[in-house]
C-alpha cells in the first residue's frame, strides 16, 4: 500500500512538473525545450531528473543482462527476453544520443549549428554514448560478412554513461591534474622498484626455476604481484637469497604502492573543499550584489547539486552568507548609511597590514603556503599576488 501511494505521488509530481514545464517553455523553440529536458536548467522543473532516472535504470538493466548472458544455463532459457531488453535499452540510448546532439547548440560551448555539433560529437560524454550503441547496429548490418561477436563486450561501456550524472569524476580529474607531477614521480619510483625487483628475482631464482624466472620481462609479473602485496602464490622464490629479497621488497612495496592511493585520497578531499569554498564565494558575491533573484538562487542550486551538497547544506550557506551581510553591512558593495570614509580607512588599514606581511622576513614561507592550491582559493592567491607585486 505504501509503495502504491509512493508511485501515485511520483506520477502526480511528474504530471505537475510537466504542466509547469509546458507553461514556462511554451514560447521557446523545440530545441531549447529538448535541451531543458536533458540538462539541468532553471526551467527544467525536475523533468530532467526523471529522464536521468530512466536512462540510469536502462543502463543498469542492460549491464545486468549482459552479465547474465554469459551464464550458459540462464542464457539458454532467457535469451529472447535478453534480446528484447537489449533492443529496448538501445532504442532509449539512441533516442537520447540523437536528441542530445540536436539540442547541444543551446549550450554556449556548442552554439554554432554545425561546428558546435561536431565539437559535441567528439566530446568524451558523446563518444561514450556512441560507443554504447555502436555494437548493436554493427552486429545488425555486418554480422553476415564479419564475425563481430567480440564487440558485444563493448556494451559494458554503457556503465560509463553513469559518469554524466555525477560531478565526482570531474572533481577526481581536477585532483589528478593538480597532483600530476607528484603522481608521475610516484609512478616512476614504482617502475624502478619493479625493474629492480624483477632483476634481483631473475638473478637469484633463474638457475633454480628457469621455467618461472625465464627472463627479466617474465619476472616482472612476479615483481608486481610481490610489491603490490597480492601474493597469488603461482610463482614463489625457493632459494634463501630469493626469499630474503622477497621479504625486503614486500615491506618496501607496501610504502611505495601506498603513496598514490594516499595522495589521491588527500587531493580529492582538498579539491572538494576548494570547490565548496569557491561555491560559497560565489554565493556571497551574488547575495551582496543587491539584485539577488530567484533565478540566481536556482543557478546556485544546480551548482550545489553538482558538488553533492544537500538542500539543507545549501540553504544553510545561503542563510549564513545573508546573516554575514546583515551583521557586517560595510562588507557589501552597497554601503547604505554606513560612513564611507570610515569604511575606506578600515580598508586601507587592512591593505597596509597585508603589505607588511608581504615585505616581512617570513614573506617567502607565507607565499609558499598561499600559493598552495590545496590551502587557499583562487581569489586569495590573486590578492596575495597583487600585494607582492
Amino acid at each position: 500500500m505504501i509503495i502504491f501511494r509512493k508511485f501515485i505521488e511520483t506520477v502526480l509530481s511528474i504530471f505537475h512538473n510537466f504542466l509547469k514545464f509546458r507553461r514556462d517553455n511554451k514560447t521557446k523553440p523545440i530545441r531549447a525545450q529538448i535541451f531543458s529536458l536533458f540538462n539541468a536548467t532553471p526551467h527544467s522543473h525536475s523533468l530532467n531528473k526523471y529522464i536521468d532516472y530512466v536512462v540510469i535504470f536502462a543502463v543498469l538493466v542492460s549491464v545486468i543482462c549482459i552479465v547474465l548472458e554469459t551464464v550458459q544455463d540462464i542464457e539458454s532459457v532467457w535469451s529472447k527476453e535478453f534480446h528484447t531488453l537489449d533492443l529496448i535499452t538501445v532504442v532509449i540510448f539512441s533516442l537520447e544520443y540523437v536528441l542530445r546532439v540536436y539540442s547541444c547548440c543551446e549550450s554556449k560551448q556548442y552554439e554554432h549549428p554545425f561546428k558546435g555539433r561536431i565539437k559535441y560529437i567528439f566530446s568524451a560524454s558523446a563518444l561514450v554514448d556512441l560507443i554504447a550503441i555502436c555494437p548493436f547496429y554493427l552486429d545488425i548490418f555486418l554480422a553476415k560478412s564479419i564475425d563481430l561477436r567480440f564487440l558485444r563486450i563493448f556494451r559494458l561501456t554503457r556503465l560509463l554513461k553513469l559518469t554524466r550524472y555525477t560531478g565526482t569524476l570531474n572533481t577526481l580529474m581536477k585532483a589528478v591534474q593538480r597532483e600530476k607531477y607528484v603522481l608521475l614521480a610516484a609512478a616512476f619510483m614504482m617502475f624502478l622498484m619493479i625493474i629492480l625487483t624483477a632483476s634481483l628475482g631473475f638473478m637469484f631464482e633463474h638457475d633454480a626455476q628457469p621455467d618461472k624466472f625465464e627472463s627479466i620481462p617474465t619476472s616482472m609479473y612476479w615483481a608486481v604481484v610481490t610489491l603490490a602485496s597480492v601474493g597469488y602464490g603461482d610463482i614463489t622464490p625457493i632459494t634463501p637469497l630469493g626469499r630474503l629479497m622477497t621479504v625486503v621488497v614486500s615491506f618496501v612495496g607496501i610504502g611505495i604502492f601506498a603513496i598514490p592511493a594516499g595522495l589521491m585520497a588527500s587531493s580529492f578531499t582538498d579539491q572538494l573543499r576548494l570547490d565548496r569554498n569557491t561555491f560559497e564565494d560565489e554565493v556571497r558575491k551574488r547575495i551582496t550584489s543587491n539584485n539577488f533573484s530567484e533565478e540566481d538562487k536556482a543557478d546556485l542550486a544546480l551548482e550545489a547539486e553538482r558538488l553533492h551538497l544537500s538542500q539543507a547544506v545549501f540553504e544553510e550557506i545561503i542563510q549564513r552568507v545573508d546573516l554575514e551581510r546583515k551583521l557586517n553591512p560595510e562588507a557589501s558593495p552597497v554601503l547604505g548609511k554606513v560612513s564611507t570614509e570610515l569604511t575606506l580607512e578600515d580598508y586601507r588599514q587592512q591593505i597596509s597590514t597585508l603589505r607588511s606581511l608581504a615585505l616581512s622576513e617570513h614573506a617567502n614561507a607565507l607565499s609558499d603556503l598561499i600559493n598552495n592550491e590545496s590551502k587557499t582559493t583562487q581569489l586569495e592567491r590573486e590578492i596575495w599576488k597583487s600585494l607582492s607585486a
